[in-house]
């Protein structure tokens, strides 16, 4: 799991059958120093599969791979990445990073 910004979506002119009635989000994948310092951050973007519908600027938790295909189970749908849940807030353990910096 991992957390990124959305910085928009994406509009599909057709759509596989099995992925229809969703919307596709558009993310920054978050690096730890973008946590710390509460920072957006702008390496490779990544379309994620977002039945939860998350708005420009909110921050996600995201599966990929073999995972992102896991709540769809027992079902398949042809997704390399999935919003699991929309952040309200996200907390550092300073002390714990300070630690595994060491």
């Amino acid at each position: 799991m991992r957390i990124g910004e959305v910085i928009g979506t994406v509009t599909l002119s057709r759509v596989h059958p099995l992925l229809t009635g969703t919307q596709w989000s558009l993310i920054s994948p978050l690096t730890l120093d973008n946590l710390i310092a509460h920072a957006s951050g702008r390496s490779e973007e990544l379309v994620i599969y977002d039945e939860l519908n998350a708005g420009i600027g909110e921050w996600v938790a995201f599966s990929e791979g073999a995972e992102a295909a896991m709540p769809f189970y027992p079902n398949l749908k042809p997704v390399d990445a999935y919003c699991a849940a929309i952040l309200d807030t996200v907390e550092i353990d300073h002390e714990a990073i300070e630690k595994i910096k060491r």
